[in-house]
């Protein structure tokens, strides 16, 4: 049986720092599509009415800080948007609070996330609605409008020279991300990123295979994390071709 995640305390979180703001929070990504893996975030969005203060981010990241990816517990993404921002829909939407490990260091610099433009949240928006796991709030169709399928490729496309240019510091995600990037516009569904891999490794030139094969097992937990052999430059040049010629098809 998938790991639930534990996320009463983010719930306790939210409500007590934003208070009747909170509308809904949901959760997505890897813990609903097909269960927690061992590097798995636990990704958390909530839609609330109003725009949240400098004050009340600057609690969320104090207390996120204490908590995410700290004494063995998996790393929290929390996203905040407000619902007069994303519905009716607008591309690109506006983000209002992101909290990510991978900003660790500025947060604790001091660094407060505020509002700005997150293209990012058209594919996590779909994720949300198609996922319907509200944990707190009514269903997420209540409160979000679907995202038009051509700003969903629009997005996602957009996102992949950031990603290249990722390749050598967090070369697992690049690649499977790239491998679920490609699967998206293929199919049309957005699938775990080990779902994706698997699609994906079907489809690749034999030479390509090993490096995204690699990604995919160490996803799963079953190979430590070593890019010395295969290369993984390649098998992402492929990739981000694959999605150009799909994206343009």
């Amino acid at each position: 049986m998938p790991e639930q995640p534990g996320t009463d305390h983010l719930v306790q979180l939210l409500r007590t720092t934003l208070g009747d703001s909170v509308l809904g929070i949901y959760l997505h990504g890897s813990a609903t599509l097909g269960g927690l893996r061992p590097h798995s975030d636990i990704d958390v969005l909530a839609v609330v009415l109003d725009r949240t203060t400098r004050a009340q981010r600057r609690t969320l990241v104090e207390e996120l800080l204490k908590v995410s990816g700290v004494h063995g517990r998996r790393h929290i993404e929390l996203i905040v948007v407000v619902q007069d921002d994303v519905r009716p829909w607008r591309h690109p939407p506006t983000c209002d609070f992101l909290y990510g490990d991978w900003l660790r260091e500025d947060y604790e610099r001091g660094v407060t996330p505020g509002s700005e433009p997150s293209p990012d949240l058209a594919p996590l928006l779909t994720m949300v609605l198609n996922a319907d796991a509200p944990l707190h709030g009514p269903p997420p169709a209540a409160l979000l409008d679907p995202v038009p399928h051509d700003d969903l490729r629009r997005a996602i496309v957009a996102g992949v020279p950031e990603l290249m240019a990722e390749l050598d510091s967090d070369t697992r995600n690049v690649l499977l991300t790239l491998a679920r990037i490609w699967a998206t516009l293929t199919t049309g569904t957005i699938r775990s990123k080990d779902a994706a891999a698997e699609w994906a490794l079907d489809r690749l030139p034999a030479g390509h295979r090993p490096a995204l094969a690699r990604a995919r097992a160490v996803y799963l937990g079953q190979e430590a994390e070593r890019w010395d052999d295969p290369a993984p430059g390649p098998c992402a040049e492929f990739l981000a071709r694959m999605i150009t010629e799909s994206y343009c098809s």
